[in-house]
């Protein structure tokens, strides 16, 4: 597969706006998903996803996990395609809705990486709002070269900082590996780990910002935890949802995709201590009480979900 991407392009190309995409606004070719960005049109995935989305829009129901209030523009742009649309989401705080298991089991998360719960321990003796979180997610990877880049800009910053960083993070590599010195620099202020509940260290209040691959589940996550997010999409959807994160909702700052370790320093230190920062912390909080109200009993997520399972049954029963 192709991307025209960063790579290919340095004329200006991909900054260009797009203004004919029904329910979606202030979008550029570089913010569209992947593999709808190719120099071939007889790539698998974008006739994939050429055939499918209208394919789903004649289902007999969509369920996603957005709610209206987030995406209320292109909800509505598909209702009129098709009215059985239904916003339930985040599902992750519809969840607590749901009584535990009496047998105490507890979701690990999508994840087959082991998670670590010492680090929650860790955070705890921070002050809040001072803690950086770094995580890619379960599958983006990077170049060593972009990994060391990430890391100098990290330890470069001074700030105390928590990074999930998967053996396999570096591309073509089974093992990742960060320089000694760099170990050194960071061992009194840095926990390095291979992965965590994501959830608690989002809720944890010593956390104040969130670098982030913009991988649906944690844009979800990190809106409904009222964190603000340094972007760097890799690949897929992450582009969009990274544009609607900075420029949409405007909760996040992108760095470049060639990043450089001067930019982290800036933008890590704009985010935990600057005053883009500090308005960007107070819009987090606001959508966080968008996330609550709409997953609360009577929001518009539990009504959805509601005539969801009233039209399921009522059609089981037919």
């Amino acid at each position: 597969m192709t991307f025209l991407d960063e790579n290919f392009i340095a004329d200006g190309t991909l900054d260009t706006s797009l203004d004919w995409i029904s329910g979606i606004k202030d979008i550029r070719l570089k913010d569209l998903p992947s593999f709808m960005r190719v120099t071939d049109l007889n790539d698998i995935m974008f006739d994939f996803f050429c055939v499918e989305p209208p394919n789903c829009v004649r289902s007999s129901a969509i369920i996603i996990n957005t709610f209206e209030e987030l995406e209320g523009e292109a909800l509505d742009t598909l209702r009129a395609k098709n009215p059985n649309i239904y916003s339930i989401g985040p599902l992750h705080m519809l969840g607590r809705h749901f009584p535990e298991k009496e047998n105490g089991f507890a979701a690990s998360g999508s994840s087959f990486w082991k998670n670590d719960s010492e680090c929650i321990k860790w955070l705890s003796k921070w002050e809040p709002g001072s803690v950086l979180y770094i995580n890619y997610g379960s599958i983006t990877v990077m170049t060593d070269h972009h990994l060391k880049e990430f890391a100098w800009g990290i330890a470069n910053s001074k700030l105390p900082f928590l990074w999930i960083m998967r053996p396999d993070v570096v591309m073509g590599e089974e093992t990742s590996s960060l320089p000694q010195e760099f170990l050194d620099e960071v061992k009194d202020r840095g926990y390095i780990t291979s992965w965590c509940y994501q959830d608690q260290v989002l809720s944890h209040p010593s956390v104040g910002g969130f670098l982030t691959h913009c991988g649906w589940n944690s844009t979800l996550e990190t809106i409904s935890y009222g964190v603000p997010t340094i972007c760097w999409p890799f690949f897929v959807e992450q582009q969009t949802n990274c544009r609607y994160l900075c420029n949409t909702w405007k909760i996040g700052m992108e760095i470049n995709y060639d990043v450089k370790s001067e930019e982290i320093i800036e933008l890590v230190m704009e985010m935990m201590e600057g005053e883009k920062g500090k308005e960007m912390r107070q819009k987090s909080l606001v959508w966080k009480k968008k996330a609550t109200d709409a997953t609360n009993l009577g929001g518009s997520s539990y009504n959805n979900f509601h005539k969801l399972i009233k039209e399921v049954l009522h059609h089981k029963a037919i």
